[in-house]
């Protein structure tokens, strides 16, 4: 295969307007491992929100935040506040807005006027790449306090992020099953190709 690290240092860390990349995906698919690959290598990158946001709930004592309504629009205010934090640069993020309307309907919720103007937004201000990273499952789900959902069921939610997205009208680009590095590559290789 080519070598292709010399074109990743043509991307520039500096773009005006910043250029926003959403990597999902399934559950347990890796996209932090990925992020956290990212940031080694020093792109600028945002974590996904709703795990931060469990763990502050089970701090206060609420074990399955996820059972109320009112859990999307604490994980969508997250998100919106991160990313405005980010002003500038290529950036790359765990998770968008539309993956909290994939959550909502995968929970049976209605997405919330909260969610749906956050939604909106992203699209009158163009905040991401209508480009999204979708890293494929990896055949299998571990389980922690944050993320308790059997495989089987991951894959359903699978679904219901593709549906999101599509139905939003971003494109998908799909990252196989990959050692790390690798993954981190074939993302590189495509913002590069994006960006000419």
């Amino acid at each position: 295969m080519p070598d292709f690290a010399h074109l990743y240092n043509m991307v520039p860390l500096a773009i005006s307007p910043p250029k926003r990349y959403i990597l999902t995906g399934t559950p347990g698919s890796g996209k932090t491992s990925v992020i956290n690959a990212l940031a080694v290598r020093g792109y600028t990158t945002v974590q996904e929100a709703a795990t931060a946001a469990i763990a502050e709930a089970q701090q206060h004592g609420v074990a399955a935040p996820w059972q109320y309504p009112e859990f999307i629009d604490t994980i969508v205010h997250l998100q919106q506040q991160r990313q405005r934090n980010v002003s500038s640069g290529l950036q790359f993020y765990d998770r968008s807005p539309i993956c909290s309307y994939a959550l909502a309907r995968y929970l049976g919720f209605l997405p919330s006027t909260c969610l749906m103007n956050e939604i909106e937004r992203m699209a009158t201000e163009s905040v991401y790449e209508k480009q999204v990273f979708f890293l494929a499952n990896l055949g299998f789900i571990v389980n922690t306090e944050a993320r308790r959902i059997s495989f089987e069921d991951a894959l359903q939610f699978e679904r219901q992020h593709e549906e999101a997205y599509q139905e939003w009208g971003y494109q998908m680009i799909k990252v196989p099953v990959a050692p790390v590095d690798e993954r981190c590559d074939q993302i590189l290789k495509e913002v590069c190709r994006l960006s000419r």
